[in-house]
């Protein structure tokens, strides 16, 4: 106000004439001398917020001046943000579609403390930044702007122009929750609330169990490639919840692990350059569609995990790097915020606000799409300062150790977050060095995850399979060693995806010998995986016997399904993921020495292993398996108790590809010391085959 006059300035310069509202009458702007400016001045103020009716590009029409509008974000919230524990701040920042003022439209707020202006630009404004600048709310580094009649859908970047450099950087929305289909990077407004849930009776159940005593058997999947429609295209979210779900659930897995379904610009990386952490990637539909994928999971009795990567932070110039033209979310120092194996950066975990934008995307995928874990990729390369790095390469820590412990402090923080505010959701560590209690909790000095994942046992387990078995007599420790260790963690065993690719061949290529003794060579050691102290997962295609190695540009093989052998190892692994899942003897007691004791662990020379499974209640079952292709007529091995036995599964029945060598009816114990039981029983032991043993009666 001056001079008794109240002033209204707008700077729109796409326009070629604005009307102000006032009262009842539309009151016209006069053009100022500065380009794109429009003025007026009147003794009575008008209303907030201001109405303006526009004509520009031959189209005339009424909305609001965004700049009329108050704020919206409270300093509470850019407080907690400050400190690194607002655990919500996708609702924060981000676009939401609200009503302000009593009119509808986006918010839009975004993190950029070293810009000198941020924009969001549009095609709702021709992608000029100069229209619709952004407030900045002081030291916070956040700015805000409500932008009037925007709709779903809409898509959107930011603008950001670096206050010590006056470069000007185009970046999508770090809490974007999708994008525009590629090859384009922008950013679309869309609405977090609405989807109506159906699993209330599996989120209730997941609280209440005991997910230590529990069976969990993951089936990992890469949706993009687990199977495609009869023209090689993708199926989607609701169409795999049609297909993918009887599978997962005929087949007797758990779970469901799911590559980084988050949004990525590359089907070549799996999904492990993130650039939209918050956006379910739209090759497979929206994230409604995707919250209906998990639903019915859910109600299929089937939970899904899913591989969330704070190790991986790609370069692209459009994404979260260099974000505001400074080190925003990385270290400014490559010896601290690069990967120089991988060409990404590393996230800047010391910092409160970047914290909290991974915590807040953990809590987001938890809260928001019912997700039952996350497994956490390349821990390894999270925990260590000189990870894959030569002497001057890195930096020490204060205590010139090697130890990253900004990333201790962060693991520690998400794994409190997702088990204090999410009961019977869990963490698993793909952590392959043997950094110490990882899977302890937090109280106890350890990171806090539920699980690990046993990289020894799995690379041990491989080679030994590798051999020729005429040599596995000598590398029986490999078979041994694990159990040394077996407890000190809540270890899972993974047949993972980086098992069969990139050179490596599938599990079936792995195996030494002709075709039949390639698939009698997997049965054994899938039978291994399933009977052996730990949980279990095990990638796509590894239960039919897929021959080649994973492309992640097509489907799988399933015309496999056609042969006897292939048909044979999918029907065995449905048996045995089956048994996992019905008989606690072989998941109550997976992280505690009392569900596991050797019978026999010696018999080099034959390359066999016995041992017997117990559960908590005291069930047991014997495990017998035999790693060359001699079969070992009565042959007598110790039980624990006396008493009839049967066999529940041989991997060698004629049903599974196999020689249909066994025992068949049942086998009687006899009171002959063996092993260091009191009780043995002699039976025949199929070539390159496993045994399971159950007792009939005490």
């Amino acid at each position: 106000m001056h001079d008794g006059q109240h002033s209204f300035r707008a700077f729109l310069p796409h326009a070629h004439q604005v009307w102000l509202k006032l009262g009842h009458a539309w009151e016209k702007l006069t053009p100022s001398e500065a380009e794109g400016f429009f003025e007026w001045s009147g003794p009575v103020p008008p209303e907030s917020p201001c109405q303006l009716m526009i004509e520009q590009h031959g189209q005339t029409i009424e909305t609001w001046d965004p700049y009329s509008f108050g704020p919206m974000l409270s300093n509470d919230e850019l407080y907690l943000l400050g400190e690194g524990r607002l655990k919500l701040a996708y609702r924060t920042l981000g676009a939401h579609l609200c009503s302000h003022q009593g009119v509808a439209g986006v918010r839009f707020a975004v993190w950029a403390p070293t810009a000198e202006r941020v924009s969001v630009v549009g095609d709702f404004n021709q992608w000029d930044g100069r229209v619709h600048a952004m407030h900045c709310h002081g030291s916070s580094g956040v700015w805000e702007l409500f932008i009037p009649q925007l709709t779903e859908n809409q898509l959107y970047k930011f603008e950001i122009r670096n206050r010590n450099t006056g470069h000007l950087h185009i970046k999508t929305d770090p809490y974007g929750f999708s994008f525009e289909a590629l090859p384009g990077t922008a950013s679309k407004v869309t609405p977090l609330d609405g989807y109506q849930w159906q699993d209330d009776a599996w989120l209730k159940a997941r609280a209440e169990r005991d997910w230590l005593h529990a069976p969990l058997n993951c089936y990992e999947v890469h949706l993009g490639s687990w199977r495609r429609d009869e023209h090689g295209h993708f199926l989607s979210y609701r169409q795999l919840a049609e297909q993918l779900i009887p599978y997962v659930q005929d087949m007797g897995y758990t779970h469901i692990e799911l590559l980084p379904i988050s949004e990525h610009p590359l089907n070549e990386s799996w999904g492990y350059q993130t650039t939209g952490y918050f956006g379910v990637t739209n090759r497979f539909g929206s994230p409604d569609d995707f919250r209906y994928f998990v639903d019915r999971c859910h109600q299929a009795g089937i939970g899904v995990i899913l591989d969330w990567v704070p190790g991986h932070f790609p370069k692209d110039d459009w994404a979260l790097a260099r974000f505001d033209g400074s080190a925003l979310y990385e270290h400014e120092d490559p010896r601290l915020g690069e990967h120089q194996d991988w060409g990404t950066y590393i996230f800047n975990y010391g910092r409160n606000e970047v914290r909290n934008f991974l915590i807040s995307n953990a809590y987001y995928w938890l809260k928001e799409l019912h997700i039952d874990g996350l497994r956490v990729d390349a821990v390894a390369s999270m925990l260590y300062l000189d990870y894959s790095r030569k002497e001057g390469e890195w930096l020490p820590n204060k205590f010139g150790g090697r130890e990253n412990l900004d990333v201790i402090d962060f693991l520690r923080q998400l794994n409190m977050m997702v088990h204090e505010d999410f009961p019977g959701a869990l963490t698993i560590a793909e952590e392959s060095t043997s950094f110490p209690m990882v899977s302890r909790p937090v109280y106890l000095g350890g990171l806090g995850f539920s699980m690990k994942w046993n990289m020894g046992w799995m690379n041990d387990t491989l080679s030994y399979m590798g051999n020729d078995p005429i040599h596995r007599r000598y590398h029986q420790q490999k078979l041994t060693f694990g159990q040394l260790y077996a407890y000190t963690e809540n270890f899972l065993l993974p047949f993972s995806h980086d098992e069969v690719v990139h050179g490596k061949r599938s599990l079936l290529e792995k195996m030494p010998g002709d075709s039949w003794q390639k698939f009698a060579n997997l049965r054994l050691l899938m039978a291994y995986q399933a009977t052996i102290s730990g949980k279990k997962l095990s990638f796509m295609g590894n239960e039919i016997g897929q021959s080649r190695e994973w492309n992640v540009n097509a489907s799988l093989d399933w015309q496999l399904l056609g042969e006897r052998f292939n048909q044979g190892i999918q029907r065995l692994c449905r048996d045995l993921n089956h048994a996992y899942k019905n008989y606690p003897a072989l998941h109550g007691l997976d992280f505690e020495q009392t569900g596991f004791h050797w019978i026999d662990c010696n018999d080099a020379e034959q390359s066999t292993i016995s041992f017997v499974r117990s559960g908590r209640a005291g069930e047991t079952l014997v495990i017998l398996l035999n790693f060359t292709p001699v079969p070992r007529m009565q042959y007598r091995i110790g039980v624990p108790h006396a008493g009839v036995y049967r066999e529940l599964i041989n991997t060698d029945a004629e049903c599974y590809g196999g020689s249909n060598l066994g025992n068949g009816g049942l086998l009687h114990s006899e009171p002959v010391p063996w092993m260091g039981c009191q009780h043995s029983i002699e039976l025949t032991l199929p070539p390159l085959a496993g045994l399971i043993l159950q007792p009939e009666s005490a």
